[in-house]
């Protein structure tokens, strides 16, 4: 018999606390394992969450498990931990509290008639549930200061950081007040990709919920924004979720200032690692990563599929949204800003 009981993060500021207090206290956890991006999630996107936690007889809680439930006609039911960003999963103390999670997850998907359940870690599990591994986290180990990693850049990734300077376009890092010129270059990005954007409430939240652990970085040609990054750090690690730029200015290489920006940022900050995000194997984002120095982690994404079914393809690379997406990309992007966050929504 089981000494551990598992339950919903209830809203008392005891309860939660307790839940920061395990989260922050694991070696394993990550920033968006934090209580917090329950509330964004919920007040940016309205979706129902469903925190899972286990305790021992003691009342000390021994792990966590973050969930979402993602509902649509067009991409179905679903729990996710964490969707919208790159990592989440389960945090135990013990082989018996984590198979208490896995075991009161799948209790919750078939309550709520979810046809699967997506966990996103960072190291394999041992688990029954279906294993992807078409994801590396690219990362590059930061040393005490910028000039010392610019020295190990090869000499056309250097020039290529003057190129933009040359070209009159200045850098800087900020916060809250970023947030439109962020999202100017975001959103053309996204439409010129043919994916749905995010809405700007979301990045909004995040700064109101994360004030001290976000930062926004613009790059500008004159008063024009032209690249722009979101980033997120935890302990030693500051992340780039969100990144984007102008293709209209991509011949004065707005791009590659703006990540030596945020690499200096990185380094002066004390950061220990820098984390350019996902990528799948030898792809663009990929090779550009690499160039700075990145090194692939791979990324295990575990599903709990209903019925023995065929895990989802939710993703641009699925053949079957290759017309949405060139349609998407005709769109004005005043459009797309007005109609993609109501779809976006519901991708994970």
């Amino acid at each position: 018999m089981s000494t551990m009981d598992a339950s919903i993060l209830g809203r008392t500021d005891a309860e939660i606390l307790a839940w920061e207090s395990y989260v922050l206290g694991s070696s394993i956890a990550t920033g968006y394992h934090q209580a917090g991006w329950r509330r964004v999630i919920e007040e940016a996107f309205g979706h129902p969450t469903y925190y899972l936690k286990v305790q021992g007889q003691d009342g000390v809680v021994q792990g966590v498990l973050p969930l979402v439930l993602l509902a649509s006609r067009g991409f179905g039911r679903f729990l996710v931990s964490l969707p919208f960003v790159n990592y989440g999963g389960v945090v135990a103390s013990s082989a018996e509290a984590y198979r208490l999670l896995e075991a009161r997850a799948v209790e919750h998907a078939r309550e709520l008639n979810a046809d699967h359940i997506e966990l996103r870690h960072q190291a394999m599990l041992v688990t029954s549930w279906v294993a992807t591994e078409r994801k590396v986290s690219m990362r590059l180990p930061l040393p005490s200061s910028y000039e010392q990693l610019v020295k190990g850049f090869p000499s056309k990734l250097r020039s290529q950081v003057r190129r933009a300077q040359k070209e009159g376009m200045t850098a800087r890092v900020g916060g809250n007040e970023c947030l439109d010129e962020f999202y100017t270059v975001f959103s053309r990005c996204m439409r010129d990709l043919g994916t749905p954007v995010y809405g700007k409430g979301f990045f909004a939240k995040i700064l109101e919920v994360f004030p001290k652990e976000t930062r926004i970085c613009i790059v500008s040609h004159g008063e024009t924004p032209v690249a722009a990054g979101f980033l997120y750090g935890f302990r030693s690690s500051l992340e780039i979720p969100w990144a984007a730029s102008d293709k209209r200015f991509n011949k004065l290489s707005p791009n590659m200032l703006l990540y030596g920006t945020v690499l200096e940022f990185a380094c002066q900050q004390g950061f220990q690692v820098f984390d350019f995000g996902r990528s799948s194997p030898d792809s663009g984002t990929y090779r550009f990563k690499e160039q700075w120095g990145a090194q692939p982690h791979q990324l295990y994404w575990y599903y709990w599929m209903k019925d023995g079914r065929a895990v989802p393809q939710l993703n641009p690379q699925n053949p079957k949204y290759a017309l949405a997406i060139g349609l998407w990309q005709k769109l004005p992007v005043s459009v797309a800003n007005l109609i993609g966050p109501h779809i976006v929504k519901h991708l994970p």
